[in-house]
């Protein structure tokens, strides 16, 4: 019986129509081997290249609107169960029939220390924990953390509030120097994925000049905080449907109060000591908290599997091998940097107004003449005021630079010192469209102050070492503009709104000086980033062109040392006894290696 065919040919067999197939070309093992394993007939290599650099492009866009929607959840979390936290709290008869003698109100005066109090020694150590960890990681812990502290409020004691409190407050300085950088490389990657055709004479990729990537770090920034002044509308879900079912009205809770506006003292002067008619039952709580538990873990995930990194392995490890004392010291040294000096008003005042926005007019214009079931609304049109005009920052595509920073702070001037002048009367409804109306040309302000100064800064520091120390000077800066206003809560309305008044002033003229010592040519005194100092070899460092060069190391602006090898392989005789053991790479080569700094 004859063997059947088989279904397939072999390869390197003959077929049955001799040594040729129906192309004509040998089939044979005398067939060609580019005809067997070289590439497809068709292949478009400039096309497969657009589509690989469209790919790169929309990671980098999913990179950001995952970070955005991350920042927004963990911190429309984290705002929406403190506020629901302090004001159950705040009520006398829930203290003594949940917690008796327990002493809620310490608890929260000490968790409230914690968290305003810690982000003061942030300066010290957020580079060593974000050069350490990566950009994107140490924003997954930070993240982790908000949702530690939400875990912790289902049992709710002095050793768990106040403890991840603290931790929560080491956690926001990081969290935002980190976020800031990460925008920043998303817009500085976008620009490298979609100008990749452009070389220079010798068909090599040319380093992009210096504010190219600023047109896309706009869009970014207004993207982000879009997505992040959503996080105070977010946060007043739970108050608008769970909390203000058992919220006593205006007349009971603003009986005793005298005075509104900028007539008030402290914080809600006089409001009742008891604000809830009835008391929301455990089960219903531990409901409410689990869903915010669940949005904070959603938070941590959509960093982890959908935020990519920010740099590349090999440029990691350059970042962290500058020497760890150099990462601890950088951010002191930058200090001499006039366009720093001349932004640390405007990084205090931006510390100063948001939380007015939240202390000063939803509390001491709005709730302490509207009530507190009103305080949900007022601060939604806060929010939504501040994210629709986080799009305006958009402006500055067309516009010079220092336009919407400028326009958000005529707004704030302008805010400030109408309500300096206003005081609302207690129980009265009539006047609360001003105060919606307040809120929301806050949020305005607010928007086009964060959106121009986060793109400010990474226009003006666009060099990859000097990102995360000019993001944690910034947003420490804000850190310390919240500790001072934490202290000074019981201050009256009138001496609060003159510090913002004198700060905003200070922070403007200080900010259009610095704009025109850049336009007279005044080149900034910027520390040198040292050269990496790496203690082990790897395959990286075995080729001769260092792609990951930074721009500080190849331009003599930034003070970057300037120390080429020389070239051609080195006799071992000459250093075999002032370097180290040369690899087996270089000793195929007929060298010792490089030279011992």
């Amino acid at each position: 019986m004859e063997a059947e065919p088989p279904l397939y040919p072999m390869a390197g067999a003959a077929g049955p129509q001799g040594d040729e197939d129906r192309l004509g070309v040998p089939d044979g093992p005398e067939a060609p081997l580019d005809e067997l394993v070289g590439a497809y007939p068709n292949y478009n290599e400039e096309e497969e290249e657009r589509r690989y650099y469209r790919r790169k492009r929309l990671g980098v866009l999913k990179n950001v609107l995952a970070a955005s929607a991350g920042g927004m959840l963990t911190y429309g979390v984290y705002l929406g169960l403190l506020q629901m936290q302090l004001i159950l709290h705040y009520d006398e008869t829930y203290r003594e029939v949940k917690y008796g003698n327990m002493g809620l109100p310490d608890i929260d005066s000490k968790m409230l220390m914690g968290i305003n109090v810690t982000p003061i020694a942030a300066l010290l150590y957020t580079p060593v924990l974000i050069r350490f960890f990566g950009t994107k990681w140490m924003m997954f812990l930070a993240v982790g953390i908000y949702a530690l502290f939400v875990s912790t409020n289902y049992w709710e004691r002095y050793y768990t509030l106040v403890p991840s409190a603290v931790a929560l407050g080491m956690a926001i300085v990081p969290l935002w120097a980190s976020m800031g950088n990460y925008i920043t490389r998303m817009a500085q990657k976008y620009h490298e994925y979609s100008h990749y055709k452009e070389q220079d004479g010798q068909g090599l990729k040319q380093r992009p000049p210096r504010g190219s990537h600023a047109p896309y770090l706009l869009v970014f920034q207004a993207i982000f905080y879009s997505f992040f002044h959503l996080s105070f509308a977010c946060a007043q879900l739970p108050m608008i449907y769970f909390l203000n079912h058992y919220l006593y009205d205006l007349n009971h809770t603003l009986y005793n109060v005298q005075s509104c506006g900028t007539n008030s003292h402290g914080i809600l002067s006089g409001f009742n000591k008891t604000v809830l008619r009835t008391l929301p039952r455990s089960g219903n709580l531990i409901v409410v908290e689990s869903v915010l538990m669940a949005v904070a873990f959603l938070a941590m995930l959509l960093v982890l599997g959908l935020c990519g990194a920010a740099y590349r392995p090999t440029e990691e490890i350059d970042l962290r091998s500058v020497g760890w004392g150099n990462i601890f010291q950088l951010p002191f040294k930058h200090v001499r940097d006039y366009r720093l000096r001349h932004l640390v008003p405007f990084f205090i005042y931006s510390g100063f107004e948001v939380l007015f926005a939240c202390t000063g007019i939803a509390l001491g214009y709005g709730v302490c003449s509207v009530g507190l079931e009103r305080l949900a609304y007022l601060l939604v049109a806060y929010s939504l005021g501040a994210s629709a005009a986080s799009l305006l920052g958009l402006l500055g595509l067309w516009l010079p630079r220092p336009v919407p920073l400028v326009a958000g702070a005529g707004v704030h001037l302008l805010l400030t010192f109408v309500l300096f002048f206003w005081a609302p009367v207690p129980r009265v409804l009539q006047h609360s469209w001003i105060l919606y109306v307040a809120a929301a040309l806050w949020g305005v302000g607010s928007a086009l102050n964060k959106t121009g100064l986060s793109t400010l800064l990474g226009i003006l520091y666009e060099d990859k070492e000097r990102q995360d120390f000019i993001f944690t000077i910034y947003h420490w800066w804000q850190a310390v503009a919240i500790f001072t206003v934490y202290l000074g809560s019981s201050l009256p309305m009138k001496a609060k709104l003159a510090v913002l008044l004198v700060t905003l002033v200070a922070a403007a003229v200080s900010y259009l000086r610095m704009e025109q010592k850049l336009r007279r040519g005044v080149a900034p005194r910027q520390p040198r980033i040292p050269r990496p100092q790496h203690k082990v070899r790897g395959y990286r460092y075995l080729e001769e062109d260092n792609s990951d060069e930074s721009d500080a190391e190849g331009e003599h602006g930034d003070g970057a040392e300037e120390e080429a090898p020389p070239a051609g392989p080195r006799p071992g005789p000459e250093l075999a006894g002032l370097g180290r053991r040369p690899c087996p790479y270089e000793q195929a080569q007929g060298g010792d290696g490089p030279e011992e700094q």
